[in-house]
């Protein structure tokens, strides 16, 4: 419940990142902005930011389909390894960017391999070749974001008390004289 402000903060940022007209393709902020979230509030609070942030997104936009569970939950285990890489690690930028590029690569070898044969009939070796120039341009939106919005959430957002549903309630609270 404490971070519960910070998580819409983080959800806001990866909606408005998602919206922006004419976003070069694959620009996606999910793990950029999942990251940090994971360094502070765990296993559970990675995964869940993970997978609500492509939930939450696919039923105000697009409507929640089958692609939507298979992209929820492999954001989820990413996060879920997000934990696992930030658990005894500071959360520098080098870091972000390091795990950003891991993260990316495993979550479009899960996704890639396995929406285009699973769901449309297409063979492995269509969508193994197909999915490296998307790889590529994802890789390249994931290193940005990770280097420029991951540090910053990280620092302004998830590590600012002043966003802790705690420290709002102390505030509202009447002091004694």
């Amino acid at each position: 419940m404490n971070g519960s402000i910070k998580f819409i903060i983080g959800w806001v940022m990866v909606f408005a990142i998602r919206l922006i007209p004419f976003r070069p393709p694959n620009v996606e902020p999910v793990l950029a902005t999942l990251m940090p979230f994971s360094k502070r509030y765990g296993a559970a609070g990675a995964f869940v930011f993970g997978f609500l942030s492509i939930t939450l997104f696919d039923a105000v936009t697009s409507g929640i389909g089958q692609w939507t569970w298979i992209t929820a939950i492999a954001y989820g285990a990413v996060g879920l390894g997000s934990w696992l890489y930030f658990r005894n690690r500071e959360g520098k930028v080098y870091q972000f960017v390091t795990y950003g590029i891991i993260g990316t690569i495993l979550y479009d070898a899960v996704t890639g391999l396995t929406i285009g044969p699973l769901m449309f009939g297409q063979s492995l070796s269509e969508a193994f070749y197909g999915q490296i120039p998307f790889t590529v341009m994802h890789l390249l939106g994931t290193t940005a974001l990770s280097l420029t919005v991951s540090p910053a959430l990280y620092r302004w957002v998830v590590k600012n008390e002043v966003f802790d549903v705690s420290f709002i309630l102390g505030k509202l609270k009447p002091q004694s004289a």
